[in-house]
């Protein structure tokens, strides 16, 4: 997808964290302003989570954008619509039938292992969203993880050769503006976006392992649903359906926590 709308790059040396950077400086900017750092000393993932990133392998950037059509009520619409974005690029670089997928709510996963991270903070005004900074660490070219996350992956381990970073950032950047340009400028083209994050859903299909994080309790179940404004429905097998909102459940893989 393209965009009327060129991103505009901000590239430095080493920053705390680009996201960081730009919620501090973004309100000089405009939307589709990306901000790209050779090195991230506290590069955050979701909830404050840390995220391993060697420095000139990866795409670890942050994007300013204004989805200011869209109701504060609504704002997963942002989240949907750049995993969408993601996807798609990784789809570019891949394949067409790459297994790639969302992990609700925006991790971004190759079969079963974590190929993206994404990060929105969002600025609102009232009733609607003044802003949205898109922070998102995707893993190209790195050949070996050291922290002890569970599943990580990069592009070169699942294709076998490295990839051009710069070239990844900027399609990457390109698709995030042609999905927002198309989906996120009326409430009509809202619809369209969760429909095709549902048909993208990790697990979306079948009964699969999860945790209940405030009791402990494993179950198996279906993904029900996604709400508008992100809780994710989980029903078993007897009829029971419990609402969670983001690390109120955990999605289990032999037993390990995702």
């Amino acid at each position: 997808m393209n965009s009327e709308i060129t991103p505009v790059y901000i590239r430095l040396d080493e920053v705390d964290s680009t996201n960081n950077w730009l919620k501090a400086n973004g309100a000089a900017y405009g939307h589709g302003t990306v901000v790209t750092a050779a090195a991230q000393t506290a590069g955050r993932g979701q909830r404050g989570n840390s995220w391993e990133s060697q420095p000139g392998a990866n795409v670890t950037m942050s994007m300013l954008i204004e989805p200011r059509d869209v109701p504060a009520s609504q704002q997963f619409a942002v989240s949907e619509v750049v995993s969408l974005a993601v996807v798609d690029t990784l789809r570019k670089f891949l394949g067409d039938d790459a297994p790639v997928a969302v992990k609700w709510p925006n991790d971004i996963y190759w079969n079963d292992k974590k190929i993206c991270g994404i990060l929105i903070e969002n600025v609102l005004c009232g009733t609607r969203i003044l802003r949205s900074v898109v922070g998102i660490g995707l893993n190209v070219n790195q050949r070996e993880f050291l922290s002890d996350a569970p599943n990580p992956v990069s592009m070169y381990q699942i294709a076998g050769h490295e990839f051009d970073v710069e070239e990844v950032l900027q399609i990457l950047s390109q698709n995030i503006m042609g999905y927002c340009g198309e989906y996120l400028s009326s409430s009509e083209g809202m619809e369209h976006p969760h429909g095709l994050y549902m048909l993208n859903l990790w697990r979306r299909e079948g009964l699969h392992p999860y945790r209940d994080t405030a009791t402990g309790r494993g179950f198996k179940a279906r993904i029900a649903a996604i709400s508008p404004e992100g809780m994710l429905s989980l029903e078993e097998p007897g009829g029971n359906t419990g609402i969670y909102a983001f690390k109120e459940v955990k999605a289990l893989i032999e037993g390990r926590e995702l």
